[in-house]
């Protein structure tokens, strides 16, 4: 694992300045319990958080739960999620899903990863959004602004989002895992960016050995 030069006290620093910064991280997704957040993460995947709130405005107007989404039919949440994109797979997902939990967990979004993975369309990373968001346990969802920061600060070297949350799971500091996840996305989302990242203000810039960041 490529962490040589990082010790646990840079990791350490790296973390409690992002805490220092953001006490309190929030995804970016609009929900309003964890049935609404469990659609809004499956609607996100390959699809911008902007353009799903902007969809899920209309939904979340008519549906709260399991049971509202069942009575609105597959039909009705195609005409208000369309311009998302993979919609029509969504919806078929999100309408079994809402079976699911109907039929399985009397209508309640489950707390655990194993119950989560086995609902439609719903994987470790969506998974580990909704236990994190929603039930405040501490996991790790790698996506693509988590991944990339996680190989340039050199918290991980693993070549898929599982070794990736692997390693992160085992050198971040305990007391930060609970709020890693966010932290770090939003960290590549606004700062370590794919193009053209803000190195100059960065809130870590002494703490980064990226080959990579300007003035280095």
């Amino acid at each position: 694992m490529n962490t040589m030069h990082l010790n646990s006290d840079t990791i350490e620093e790296m973390f409690r300045r992002f805490a220092e910064v953001t006490p309190e991280p929030k995804g970016e997704l609009n929900y309003s319990n964890s049935y609404t957040l469990l659609v809004a993460v499956v609607l996100s995947a390959q699809a911008t958080d902007k353009g799903v709130n902007k969809a899920t405005e209309g939904l979340f107007a008519k549906v709260q739960n399991p049971k509202q989404m069942l009575a609105l039919g597959e039909a009705g949440l195609i005409e208000l999620i369309k311009t998302i994109g993979l919609y029509r797979n969504k919806a078929r997902n999100i309408m079994t899903l809402s079976q699911q939990l109907v039929d399985d967990f009397a209508g309640e979004v489950p707390a655990s990863e194993a119950e989560l993975v086995s609902l439609a369309g719903v994987g470790r990373k969506t998974a580990n959004v909704v236990l994190n968001t929603a039930f405040g346990q501490p996991t790790i969802a790698v996506d693509t602004h988590l991944f990339r920061v996680s190989h340039r600060l050199g918290l991980a070297s693993g070549k898929t989002p599982d070794a990736v949350e692997k390693q992160l799971m085992e050198v971040v500091p305990s007391w930060a895992l609970r709020h890693c996840h966010h932290w770090l996305i939003l960290h590549g989302r606004y700062c370590c960016k794919a193009r053209n990242p803000l190195c100059e203000g960065c809130v870590i810039y002494d703490l980064c050995s990226w080959e990579g960041k300007s003035g280095a």
